[in-house]
């Protein structure tokens, strides 16, 4: 087959599904023509400046589960009346694993298919819909969102995955001819390096992301209650729990042992990282690899974190960070303290940034996908 370039699939796209579509794209365009065929996208996003973008509807998911459900549908068809017209040879499905329609419309228009999700869907839709119906009828939904999916990695010419151990997460086999295991993203390691040497950093550990329920931000106040009084624990970012959170640890804010910084533009992030002596991030099992765990080990942040999905492949217990085994607010405060009192965290530090520079620079994810594609157009 010859090679006429790549279009990226997406779902309607969040501020954090834009970024990683963002960095998946100039991966790509590394290695070729790639255009993007999305719906929702952000009217500031500098996507469209960059690459060609298809935009099959400004339309929202809607408010209700019928409604996002015909939307969902209605969004297929007109991706699938788009994708037949298109050039390109390969046809990525970059998070939007349950879009069965366009992908057997791709495979019939004569294109390559790969599916690639960025976590684990549909858990993350079952956990979000319990929240608004009944449980029993989330879980079916979700249920049939699984089933999509699964239809979706057998028909699909190829499925890849961050990490090997987020494809055993997806029930898939990392050794399996159609799976490639090693198409995490990648890291700007000059945006994001030690800019300020471990041993002269603050005595801070802190958390960086949304501040939410989902993130185990309730776990992580008690935490910062326990944590060894001659350090800081900071928490980088804004969400819906943010106002709890100043009023849960109001005591410990004004006596300086917790700091909330509220949100934080993504260009000072690197600045953020630097003032860490520890980033402790209690990683959902929906997702497939957090963006803010690269950032920290390419910034000599050691990353204590839970061992989900693609998590335990770039955090290696003891060398490049610490996989979190108890979630329980004493559990994790106490291994913290044993963490803390380390002498060698100066070298986890710089473990961490040797391990991404050599696997999650933007060459290494250039030569990773070249390699994908390759394999795919065979």
């Amino acid at each position: 087959m010859s090679e006429r370039g790549v279009c990226v699939v997406t779902h309607p796209l969040s501020s954090s599904g834009e970024n990683a579509t963002r960095t998946l794209l100039n991966i790509l365009s590394a290695l070729g023509p790639v255009s993007l065929v999305t719906a929702d996208l952000p009217n500031n996003s500098t996507i469209r400046d960059d690459h060609e973008v298809v935009e099959v509807t400004q339309a929202g998911v809607g408010g209700s589960i019928p409604v996002a459900a015909a939307r969902f549908l209605l969004n297929q068809l007109r991706m699938s009346r788009v994708l037949v017209s298109r050039d390109e040879d390969v046809v990525l499905f970059f998070g939007a694993t349950a879009y069965l329609l366009p992908v057997l419309v791709a495979q019939l228009a004569g294109k390559t298919v790969a599916v690639e999700p960025r976590g684990d869907v549909p858990l993350t839709l079952k956990l979000a819909w319990r929240q608004r119906i009944p449980t029993p009828l989330a879980d079916a939904l979700a249920t049939l969102v699984r089933l999509l999916e699964r239809v979706n990695f057998i028909a699909a010419d190829g499925v890849v995955t961050y990490t090997p151990n987020m494809a055993r997460q997806l029930d898939l086999n990392p050794n399996a001819p159609n799976v490639y295991p090693h198409g995490a993203r990648y890291v700007d390691t000059e945006k994001f390096r030690p800019r300020t040497s471990f041993t002269e950093r603050p005595k801070t550990i802190g958390f960086l992301g949304r501040i939410d329920e989902e993130k185990g931000i309730r776990t992580l106040a008690e935490v910062a209650r326990r944590i060894p009084n001659e350090y800081t624990f900071r928490f980088i970012g804004t969400g819906n729990l943010e106002g709890w959170l100043r009023e849960e640890l109001a005591d410990e804010i004004a006596a300086g042992d917790v700091e909330v910084t509220g949100w934080v533009d993504h260009n000072n992030v690197p600045a953020e990282l630097n003032r860490l002596r520890l980033l402790v991030m209690p990683s959902e099992p929906t997702e497939g690899l957090p963006t803010t765990i690269l950032e920290s080990l390419a910034s000599g942040t050691p990353v204590y974190a839970t061992p989900v999905a693609g998590v335990p492949d770039v955090v290696h217990e003891g060398e490049t960070g610490f996989l979190m085994e108890e979630t329980d607010p004493e559990g994790i405060a106490t291994t913290l303290e044993r963490i803390l009192t380390r002498n060698d965290l100066d070298n986890v530090a710089a473990n961490g940034r040797t391990l991404i520079e050599s696997r999650y620079s933007f060459d290494a994810a250039v030569e990773r996908y070249r390699d994908i594609l390759a394999a795919l157009r065979a």
